[in-house]
């Protein structure tokens, strides 16, 4: 089994889309004006509107509203991407810090309060634990 894709939903998927593709450094597929998609190599992140809900189930998922979920990005130097991304981060939670997993990570927000978190591998452990990963 492989996890194929994260989804985030909004009310605003422009909003979002734009969010992402600084953060990325990518642009977005837009496969319907209620759906986008970044197609990484490790994984897709997709944005689905609220309106697109109702296809899977009725309340089954709720925009904003996400406390338990961090979304992940391995990048090659946290601390750069800490300097690239400060101008359009509204809400940082924590700058690049190294986890005691061996991890240099920070967090921020999205504009809809989903976390993210950029991380590089800087101990040796960490380093070979995400070796051969994409």
């Amino acid at each position: 089994m492989n996890l194929a894709s994260v989804r985030i939903i909004t009310d605003d998927v422009g909003r979002l889309v734009e969010f992402y593709e600084k953060v990325l450094g990518i642009s977005a597929e837009r496969l319907a004006p209620v759906f986008a998609e970044f197609v990484l190599p490790s994984c897709t992140l997709a944005i689905g509107h609220s309106q697109t809900v109702q296809l899977f189930g009725a309340g089954s998922a709720m925009a904003a509203n996400n406390h338990s979920v961090i979304i992940e990005f391995r990048v090659h130097d946290v601390d750069a991407e800490y300097e690239r991304l400060k101008p359009f981060i509204d809400e940082w939670v924590k700058e690049p810090t190294t986890m005691p997993w061996g991890n240099r990570a920070m967090l921020f927000r999205d504009p809809d309060g989903n976390l993210v978190n950029l991380f590089t591998p800087v101990t040796e452990e960490a380093i070979k634990r995400f070796s051969g990963r994409r």
